[in-house]
């Protein structure tokens, strides 16, 4: 049977013609300069991926603004010096044939005042996420609730972020919605204790996505703007959007109407089945756009889910950087080799 994973595809809603239908997906790596910067040893390590077949990469988080950031040595978009290091990791992995989209970072309350300049994190709420920061080994910073007033700043800052990375030359930005950061702190009903136009029912919950949304299209265009969303994940059980289907309901229809065409369903490191495969079957039928996900499938489930029309491409992060040749790999019929711990920390 041909392979439609590995095979050549054309999409006119995203980058038109792929190489194939691997992703790389997103994956905080730690390894920026002082200044916030991409060094030549990152481009290296994107660009490995891309000369050995991988067909779209979605950088690590790359946050907007010093403001937005929660972790130590990851790069910053805030200067136009910030942007302009991107562009040799752009080039090499362009040069290669893959497409490069720089994933849009504001981590909210997943921070601390270390790693904001002494600021107090923003958040919908302003109580502190539970736990240990393990970037500096303190409690979650306790976040300031952002006003409504202050909304239409903090879309000026994505908007800043987008603009420096398309003149750069990046192929298209993602902005990151999921995982617990910045924007999923508004959708949560969990974490939003708000009683203004921005919490409490799920038209106000997801009224921060449509309008940044709405504020992106004109600067990047439709082919060239992707949202990542997690409704699901695995945080120490199975962890859903307390309303999902009636937040499903309302948020996908809403973007589509909006005019946005692609979207990445990312559920961290957990079983497909139990959480990016079942919440994409719930947005397939509201979907008909482009719509990629996966990240822990195996390569025979990854065919089907392509051959039944529930994902145009497919993502894997951490088996993508055990397996800098991973598509070579799954060319010849080869098993991927597993990731270590080891692995972490360093760049290869």
């Amino acid at each position: 049977m041909t392979s439609q994973l590995l095979a050549p595809f054309t999409h006119e809603e995203t980058f038109g013609h792929l190489r194939n239908r691997v992703a790389m997906a997103a994956m905080t790596r730690g390894f920026a300069d002082a200044g916030h910067r991409c060094t030549a040893d990152i481009a290296a390590y994107y660009a490995r991926r891309a000369e050995a077949g991988v067909a779209l990469i979605l950088t690590e988080g790359i946050v907007i603004h010093s403001s937005a950031d929660g972790y130590r040595n990851v790069p910053h978009l805030q200067t136009d010096e910030q942007a302009q290091s991107w562009v040799p990791a752009i080039r090499q992995v362009q040069a290669a044939g893959t497409r490069i989209v720089a994933q849009l970072w504001h981590c909210g309350r997943i921070s601390h005042p270390d790693f904001t300049g002494g600021l107090a994190p923003v958040s919908s709420t302003g109580r502190a996420a539970a736990g240990i920061n393990r970037q500096n080994g303190q409690p979650y910073g306790e976040p300031r609730a952002l006003l409504a007033s202050e909304m239409p700043d903090l879309y000026r800052l994505f908007e800043d972020a987008a603009r420096r990375a398309l003149a750069v030359g990046f192929d298209g930005v993602q902005i990151h919605m999921g995982h617990g950061y910045l924007i999923d702190q508004f959708l949560d009903a969990r974490i939003n204790d708000r009683t203004d136009a921005y919490g409490g029912s799920v038209e106000n919950r997801c009224r921060i996505v449509l309008e940044l949304v709405e504020r992106l299209l004109p600067i990047c265009g439709p082919r060239r703007l992707m949202v990542r969303l997690s409704p699901s994940r695995m945080m120490g059980g199975l962890y859903d959007w307390p309303d999902l289907d009636e937040m499903l309901a309302y948020l996908i229809p809403g973007l589509d109407r909006l005019g946005l065409r692609q979207l990445d369903i990312s559920c961290a490191d957990a079983p497909y089945a139990e959480t990016s495969g079942r919440i994409i079957r719930r947005v397939r039928p509201l979907w008909p756009h482009f719509l990629m996900g996966g990240a822990s499938l195996s390569t025979e489930d990854a065919e089907l889910e392509i051959a039944e029309r529930l994902l145009d491409m497919v993502t894997w992060g951490r088996a993508i950087l055990a397996n800098p040749d991973f598509v070579r790999k799954l060319e010849r019929g080869e098993a991927p080799g597993p990731m270590v711990p080891e692995m972490r920390g360093v760049l290869y």
